[in-house]
């Protein structure tokens, strides 16, 4: 069993790297993720009872909590936190007039108690979670260190000033991680609570989208959101699909016309039938692609969590040796151990080296870039997708389905030995109910009796008996392996051949038309500048030559059968990364083979969600440019933010060995270094 739970209080991104290894050594769970951007702890377990453990473990780790469903933040949390900051601010105040009103005993025993008064009040939390933890260290453990040896160095001051910092920096970084998952949650907020379901009688009933049936009757009104897939049943119906499709402009849907969940109705009100139930519609597909594509982390994600694993521990021995043998060596060379300078360096070392900046801005850049990918029309499942696609050299793309429409009709039939009403009828039988994309031209044509022993052979035909006498449809070639002797024909469009038995009866032409958004996408990936574009198809050569003259695209594998395109893109992945770009069902091998792919197919479709790494929504390829864009965006802000936080951690940690730096200077620096890469990190929405 899977569930995602939401999760709060989940503002330390180490916090999170140690959550998810509690969980993973508990009994029954099999496997565990906790998504730090996106606030979610995605579990694999055996049963009830581990789920109630699993909840368990994460209420009782330092401030996260589980958050049922449809619950709300607490809205007092950050008010509670502003005040504690506030007293212990103004303890500190106190503490520091005192030292300065008179020099009895008294007064420096007053001072002394503000101190501790203001330092325990903003700093118990974070002394009880060094003790609560397996794994002592982290920023906790640094900021613990670091005041308390403020403290004993006679510094009282100094420690105050450290943990006030210390949590108002964290305070700051909780809201900046906040603002970015409400950005993206509310790009996802596409669910409605509520759906207008018509009974039999004319009456209607308030229900929830889960219990909407296939077939059911809808009433959509003005501003409402659509609450499952399904068709709309009158003559015209004004949608804003914005949140899905990225597109501003309002959409109009004529009757019969397909209606996607998350849509929201700015028309007068229609009535709709339910041809998807809610597990099954776009909406419930989009919101689980977002749950599940936060918890796979990039390759920087992952690198950056086994950094901060190893990097604390060694620093804080790195800064013991420093405090112990400093002191040495300056005693051994001037005869002065300067004991007390060394050991404050150590602890403004260990201040500084906290790797807040790295752990929180990398996860929260790509988190980001996952929510304004999604609305801009593309779903991701993961950051590594995302990382991948930046390093993306050639893209290949389908015909049928993916350059084209899909949507097949007959252009013209070539009778030789048979009438067109006889031509039709045999295909239609045969086609009846094959899946290739092909076979619904045939879809509307009348035909007498159905065929049986109906056999397709993938990418070349399909073969059957009517009347007691075998028939056949598909390519020449296929009619030719068959001892069928064929006039063939030269056209733009596709050729399917016709025989009964072995006597040639004449064919059909079969066309679909291109894109409208194609070519400007063709030209929008040009100007991008680095990607070579092939076609792969299994159609005729002069239609391939043809589409791909007229979309911009430079070269054309043509007549290939799915074996043969599944070579081709394992010889083009030799050249660079490879992303393919299919309908995600019958290209579902090649989508596979590619380093990555890109399905056309409509959010209905569990196949093209299935099988490929991005979704466009609503098959809009122009889409795909900003899928780039986004990628290499995101892949510059990381390594900005990489580059940046190390930068600056080298030189404030050198300036804190040379003693320099003062602590709480030290805090101050770090907090800084973290929200400018935090803020960095939100430039992607931009």
């Amino acid at each position: 069993m899977k569930a995602v739970l939401k999760l709060e209080g989940l503002d330390c991104a180490v916090c999170a790297g140690e959550l998810e290894e509690l969980i993973k050594e508990l009994d029954g769970v099999m496997a565990a993720t906790v998504a730090f951007a996106a606030a979610t702890l995605t579990v694999e377990y055996e049963d009830e009872e581990t789920l109630k453990k699993v909840k368990a473990t994460a209420n009782a780790f330092e401030e996260v909590r589980v958050v049922e469903e449809e619950a709300e933040e607490t809205k007092g949390s950050k008010k509670k936190e502003w005040l504690r900051i506030l007293f212990s601010a103004c303890l500190l105040v106190g503490g520091v007039l005192s030292e300065r009103l008179g020099n009895s005993i008294a007064w420096t025993v007053l001072g002394y108690v503000l101190y501790v008064g203001g330092y325990l009040l903003v700093g118990y939390d974070v002394i009880l979670s060094v003790f609560k933890k397996k794994n002592i260290f982290d920023e906790n453990f640094l900021m613990t260190v670091a005041s308390v040896g403020a403290f004993a160095l006679g510094e009282a001051l100094e420690g105050v000033a450290v943990m006030l910092l210390y949590q108002l920096g964290e305070l700051l970084q909780g809201i900046a991680v906040g603002a970015s998952r409400k950005s993206v949650t509310k790009l996802m907020d596409l669910k409605t609570t509520t759906a207008t379901r018509i009974a039999a009688g004319g009456e209607s009933e308030t229900v929830a989208p889960e219990a909407l049936h296939i077939g059911d009757v809808v009433l959509v009104k003005a501003g409402e959101k659509i609450p499952c897939d399904g068709v709309l049943l009158d003559e015209l119906a004004v949608l804003d699909t914005k949140s899905l499709t990225g597109e501003a402009e309002p959409k109009n849907v004529k009757r019969e016309e397909e209606l996607l969940s998350g849509f929201i109705n700015v028309g007068g009100v229609f009535t709709m039938r339910i041809t998807r139930a809610y597990e099954d519609s776009a909406v419930k597909k989009i919101l689980d692609l977002m749950e599940n594509s936060a918890a796979k982390k990039a390759a920087p994600e992952k690198f950056i969590t086994k950094f901060a694993r190893y990097y604390t521990p060694a620093v804080c021995i790195f800064a013991l040796l420093f405090a112990g043998i400093a002191p040495l060596v300056s005693y051994f060379a001037t005869g002065n151990a300067e004991m007390i300078r060394y050991v404050r360096s150590a602890l403004t070392f260990l201040v500084v080296s906290c790797p807040c900046a790295l752990v929180i801005s990398v996860p929260l850049t790509y988190f980001s870039a996952l929510g304004t990918c999604a609305r801009k029309g593309v779903l991701v499942k993961g950051a590594t997708c995302l990382e991948a696609a930046a390093a993306v050299k050639t893209l290949a793309f389908d015909k049928t389905g993916t350059l084209t429409e899909g949507n097949f009709e007959i252009c013209e039939t070539v009778e030789v030995n048979a009438s067109k009403e006889e031509l039709l009828a045999i295909a239609a039988a045969l086609e009846e109910n094959s899946a290739h994309p092909l076979a619904k031209a045939f879809s509307g044509v009348p035909f007498k009796s159905k065929a049986k022993g109906v056999v397709e052979t993938m990418g070349k035909g399909v073969c059957g008996e009517l009347g007691g006498e075998v028939v056949r449809i598909g390519s020449a070639v296929y009619l030719k392996e068959n001892g069928v002797s064929v006039q063939e024909i030269d056209s733009v469009y596709t050729v399917l051949y016709i025989a009964r038995g072995r006597e040639y009866l004449g064919a059909t032409l079969v066309g679909d038309k291109l894109r409208t958004d194609c070519k400007a996408t063709l030209k929008g990936l040009k100007e991008m500048g680095y990607f070579r574009t092939v076609m792969l198809t299994g159609d005729s050569e002069k239609r391939a030559k043809f589409v791909a003259e007229e979309v911009g695209i430079e070269e054309v594998r043509f007549g290939l059968l799915p074996d043969e395109k599944l070579r081709c893109a394992e010889e083009l992945k030799t050249e660079g990364k490879l992303l393919y770009v299919g309908d995600g069902i019958n290209d579902a091998p090649v989508m596979a083979a590619a380093d990555l792919a890109v399905s056309m197919g409509k959010l209905g479709s569990a196949a093209a969600v299935e099988a490929s790494d991005f979704v466009l929504v609503s098959d809009n390829l122009s889409a795909l440019p900003q899928l780039f864009k986004v990628a290499k965006k995101t892949r510059s802000i990381v390594r900005q933010n990489v580059v940046f936080s190390i930068v600056m951690k080298a030189v404030f940690m050198l300036l804190g060995g040379m003693g320099v730096l003062p602590l709480a200077l030290a805090v101050f620096a770090d907090v800084g270094v973290m929200l400018l890469a935090v803020l960095n990190s939100l430039r992607v929405n931009a």
